[in-house]
């Protein structure tokens, strides 16, 4: 066998190179705008030029891998994975929390001082090896038993993302291994029976809302018609996270419960938990059509939004660019996540197809739930904006994965063999 090297670029995806390059010049302002206030914080005051410093560490490892090739990307997949899997057990050890997470150990730390947060780079690797594993499998899976593989290889980083806790990097996990089961071809009857476990556990603190869900889980089974102990297991683990779901409650954080209490009544701690959330709403919606200028706003300026320069950024543009600004920053997501699907339709080969999904999957989870946490549609979990929050590991990991989707665009031939496109 011989040794992946690296290759030229042919047919480069400019469409897609200029919508994440738009994206992240959008979101270094408004880095910038956020350290504009009327109260100055040194650190948020200088963020958009460590920002830039990051932005420039970023382009040059991009730029490393679109040399490489798709087989070199493909091949190193392991490796990738088992060092994030190192850097995560190193940082539940060694590891220190930031800003309104102090409590979590989510940022690798050496001599006091934060590195970065490795989970952000493990959710690229757990994409590469997620594809490896799905694209080596002779047939689409049909059981639950045939998922062991893939579920190890999420559930792996993904318990150590949890022993952090980082509720908010776990719900992007799981959102893309489904996400990439489905574009694998796994029915979707068997995907609404794994995830059932996690829905019973939403739906376990209303009696009637569970009840009707099991119904629905006991049809759904007798429809698919599993094997007998996969069914049989399936209904007595539905069964157990019902009864045991206030005992995880219980198991929580104190801010994770309070910010689930305050997704549902915003009022329930308006001068803690629920004081980021209805800042934010004021902010968003006193921008009006056309905001109220860059740097201007004043919810910020006043200091009365809080993260304002990391995960509630989007609350920043909702204020100062208004209605349009945060079209346009929707709309450049919107090309960025149909890009990555056509290249993920385009892909030479399975691998190349599941990575760009992946990848395609993790970005939307982010916007989707980020978006959603600032107008309160979504439970406040910490989750940044891809190209827009401050954080320098989340922006290398973010261009490293553009990088791989660059590559795997110009080396696409077609629709890729066994996905079901």
């Amino acid at each position: 066998m011989s040794t992946p090297r690296f290759a030229r670029p042919t047919g480069f995806d400019y469409p897609l190179l200029l919508t994440a390059l738009l994206l992240t010049a959008l979101g270094v302002a408004m880095v910038y705008s956020a350290g504009q206030t009327d109260v100055p914080v040194s650190y948020v005051q200088s963020a958009w030029q460590r920002q830039l410093a990051w932005l420039m560490v970023a382009l040059m490892g991009a730029w490393v891998v679109t040399r490489s090739s798709v087989r070199l990307i493909e091949w190193a997949a392991w490796p990738a994975y088992a060092g994030s899997i190192a850097l995560l057990l190193v940082t539940l050890a060694f590891g220190s929390g930031a800003g309104t997470a102090e409590s979590m150990k989510g940022w690798l730390t050496i001599g006091g001082v934060r590195l970065g947060q490795p989970s952000e780079l493990a959710k690229l690797t757990l994409v590469l090896m997620l594809a490896k594993v799905l694209a080596g499998m002779r047939s689409t899976p049909r059981s639950l038993l045939d998922l062991w593989k893939p579920l190890v290889v999420v559930g792996v980083p993904w318990l150590l993302i949890m022993a952090q806790p980082d509720l908010g990097t776990g719900i992007v996990f799981i959102g893309i291994a489904f996400g990439m089961l489905f574009w694998a071809g796994v029915p979707w009857p068997l995907l609404i029976m794994l995830a059932s476990p996690g829905v019973s556990l939403v739906f376990a603190f209303s009696t009637g809302v569970w009840g009707a869900w099991f119904l629905i889980l006991l049809a759904l089974v007798f429809w698919y018609r599993p094997q007998l102990v996969e069914g049989v297991l399936l209904v007595i683990a539905n069964v157990a996270i019902g009864v045991v779901a206030p005992l995880v409650w219980d198991k929580l954080q104190p801010f994770q419960q309070r910010r689930l209490l305050v997704f549902l009544d915003p009022q329930y701690d308006p001068q803690r938990a629920g004081y980021q959330v209805l800042q934010s709403i004021t902010a968003i919606g006193s921008g009006g059509l056309t905001g109220k200028g860059f740097t201007l706003g004043s919810q910020k300026r006043l200091g009365f939004l809080p993260a304002h320069h990391t995960d509630f950024i989007f609350s920043v543009v909702g204020e100062e660019l208004g209605f349009l600004g945060v079209g346009v920053a929707l709309g450049l997501f919107l090309a960025l996540f149909l890009r990555s699907t056509r290249v993920a339709q385009r892909g030479s080969e399975p691998f190349s197809s599941l990575v760009a999904f992946g990848l395609a999957t993790g970005w939307f989870v982010h916007v989707v739930v980020n978006v959603g946490m600032t107008l309160n549609l979504m439970p406040i979990t910490g989750i940044p904006l891809p190209f827009f929050s401050y954080g320098g590991s989340f922006l290398l990991a973010s261009w490293l994965s553009v990088a791989v989707l660059l590559r795997i665009s110009s080396e696409g031939r077609g629709k890729a063999d066994g996905l079901g496109l």
